[in-house]
């Protein structure tokens, strides 16, 4: 059972491969790391999207569960603003299609979203880390991710599904220790959802076939 777990740093992604009770890093494009021989690739970013100005059912759920952070859940924009080559364009084109303008928090992860829409592996599975950690830990709440008391409370975590768990010296690409950490928990929820045990939260088909859900 190998399962890939990808998240989005700056200049493209960062992956951790586990297989087994083995870990290796990568770095590089959305398209190059789906190269990887992986069963199961889960990653950060909104695979489904809605055609107009309602919320994914999913997104709801999963600010819901985050309370007093729920803002690290980017309301995902309509398929619309795929077309965008500017952050006016996408806030135009969110707002024709009955949504709101887009923040900009949302703009710069747009690309991210074009690039996996663009592929449609089969494969792909979509993960929130934070929801993840806090189904690892069992508690309603961890220090934030870019403390290092956060930072090792989740390391913590990780090792005790993965004793090889680790940051990586150097960190692959120009990722960021909170980026590999949260690579890390997709792969826990990519095994889970392998293994049969993972909790799924929505689950509606887009207007394009694609399924509207957090996988926890």
């Amino acid at each position: 059972m190998r399962v890939l777990g990808i998240d989005g740093c700056p200049g493209g992604w960062v992956g951790a491969l586990v297989d087994s009770s083995s870990l290796t890093w990568y770095a590089g494009s959305l398209a190059t790391l789906l190269e990887l021989d992986a069963d199961m690739v889960a990653l950060d970013i909104p695979l489904g999207m809605p055609t107009g100005g309602e919320r994914r059912p999913c997104d709801l759920a999963a600010a819901g569960r985050l309370g007093s952070r729920r803002s690290s859940v980017f309301p995902c924009p309509p398929r619309a603003v795929l077309r965008a080559r500017s952050h006016a364009e996408a806030s135009e084109l969110s707002r024709a299609a009955g949504s709101v303008g887009v923040s900009i928090q949302t703009w710069n992860i747009v690309p991210k979203i074009r690039e996996a829409d663009g592929l449609r592996d089969p494969r792909l599975l979509e993960v929130h880390p934070e929801l993840s950690f806090r189904a690892l830990a069992g508690v309603p709440a961890l220090p934030g991710k870019k403390t290092p008391a956060g930072r090792a409370a989740r390391l913590t975590l990780l090792q005790s599904w993965l004793p090889a768990a680790d940051v990586p010296t150097p960190r692959p690409g120009r990722a960021a220790p909170d980026d590999c950490l949260d690579a890390l928990v997709c792969a826990w929820s990519g095994q889970r959802w392998l293994t049969g045990q993972a909790e799924v939260l929505g689950g509606d088909l887009d207007g394009t076939g694609q399924v509207m859900r957090i996988v926890v």
